[in-house]
């Protein structure tokens, strides 16, 4: 009858409703089968609906210089607190977490003074390579299914995936500013696919750290000013990796032999007693990784270092960034057997490898050696090496 009202008990609006959770319902069912078989250890959704608390603490952090010499923090700052002002059309972000869990205690390595410690995620493949594959092949089968359009994210664009993967329950941010999950403790990376599918976001976690202090307590450096906050110029993977100049001579001993990244705040977490090793290969570590010599990396040139590194996020730090690392290791070992290898790199055409290699000698040999080293040297060029030789010269060892 025309103008006749429904007096059913279920009006078409409710039909409708209805039918939309069940189909989005069968997307994250779909979602996390296809997850699952690709290796990710969990997924979650969130609203690409920003937070402005979000803005107003990463405002903070860059107006604070806590960002160091990350100046694509700064640069991007309003696109990576917002998900919509990355892509005004996303409505939804599904999180994903892939387990990279050591075999092993990563900090049994520290004490190995004549070998190097690699960061446990650098130790084989560039996860970023590993996963992306894996992310794409995802959000493909996910938009055919869905119909609406996607975009993926592995570290690699202004998105903050830590706030919004603890926005979707994956985890949460713990007292170190990584994520900390229940079952996987900090041993995992993250990545997104952004889509402007609208899917029901599940509930987001809640803080478990309570009034442990572990993470902070363990930080070599502290860069932690507090709970949850990191001062980024103090933290040995910004110094090692992110870092182009010299390592502050402040900071030199803490390094002890850490070559690439830190692991200590995410190994001393009590959550990874949950933790899982890794079941991606591409993620276990390369044996020639686990504990390598500082001596065969202190004779590598570019070629070798290259070759070495081939496929490994090392790599993207180069030859002469890592070679400062390496022989900071170096002057920390109390080896003289690395003597010269050390002085061979006292003549490399890098500044920053002639400079870190006379700290290194400093600390292995006596005041009148270097007072040699110094006369053989000839004119030095770069003044932050100058700087390195009077400082070499005047003071002999570092004192803690």
């Amino acid at each position: 009858m025309a103008g006749a009202s429904h007096t059913g008990p279920h009006p078409p609006d409710d039909v409708d409703l209805s039918k939309a959770r069940h189909q989005a319902e069968r997307l994250k069912a779909f979602v996390k089968v296809e997850a699952e078989r690709l290796g990710f250890c969990a997924f979650a959704v969130t609203s690409a609906a920003s937070e402005p608390a979000l803005h107003d603490r990463l405002t903070e952090f860059v107006a604070l210089g806590r960002h160091g010499s990350m100046q694509w923090l700064e640069e991007t700052l309003d696109r990576r607190a917002d998900p919509q002002v990355l892509w005004p059309e996303a409505r939804s972000v599904i999180v994903l977490a892939m387990n990279y869990g050591p075999d092993c205690d990563p900090l049994e390595n520290l004490d190995q003074t004549q070998n190097a410690t690699v960061s446990v995620y650098a130790r084989n493949r560039d996860y970023h390579d590993v996963i992306k594959g894996k992310l794409k092949e995802l959000a493909g089968k996910f938009a055919s299914r869905a119909g609406g359009d996607v975009k993926v994210f592995v570290d690699t664009a202004p998105v903050m995936e830590k706030p919004l993967a603890q926005s979707a329950g994956l985890g949460w941010i713990g007292k170190h500013t990584n994520l900390v999950s229940r079952s996987h403790g900090s041993w995992i990376f993250l990545s997104s696919i952004f889509t402007t599918v609208d899917l029901m976001a599940d509930a987001p976690e809640i803080d478990h750290c309570g009034s442990c202090r572990a993470c902070l307590d363990a930080c070599p450096t502290n860069a932690f000013p507090a709970p949850y906050q990191l001062d980024a110029r103090r933290c040995i993977s910004y110094l090692t990796i992110e870092n182009k100049g010299p390592i502050p001579h402040e900071f030199r001993a803490a390094m002890g032999n850490r070559v690439y990244g830190c692991d200590d705040c995410l190994a001393a977490c009590p959550w990874n007693k949950y933790a899982q090793v890794a079941n991606e290969a591409k993620l276990i570590a390369r044996d020639d990784l686990r504990s390598p010599s500082l001596s065969g990396f202190l004779t590598m040139d570019d070629a070798a270092f290259r070759a070495f590194f081939s496929g490994s996020p090392v790599k993207r730090i180069g030859r002469d960034r890592f070679m400062r690392n390496v022989l900071v290791a170096a002057g920390n070992s109390s080896e003289p057997g690395l003597v010269p290898a050390c002085e061979a790199l006292l003549t490399d055409a890098s500044p920053l490898v002639r400079g870190a290699a006379i700290w290194a000698v400093s600390q292995l040999t006596a005041p009148d050696h270097m007072h040699q080293l110094a006369a053989e040297a000839g004119e030095e060029p770069d003044p932050e090496v100058r700087q390195e030789w009077q400082l070499a010269l005047g003071a002999g060892k570092d004192v803690e």
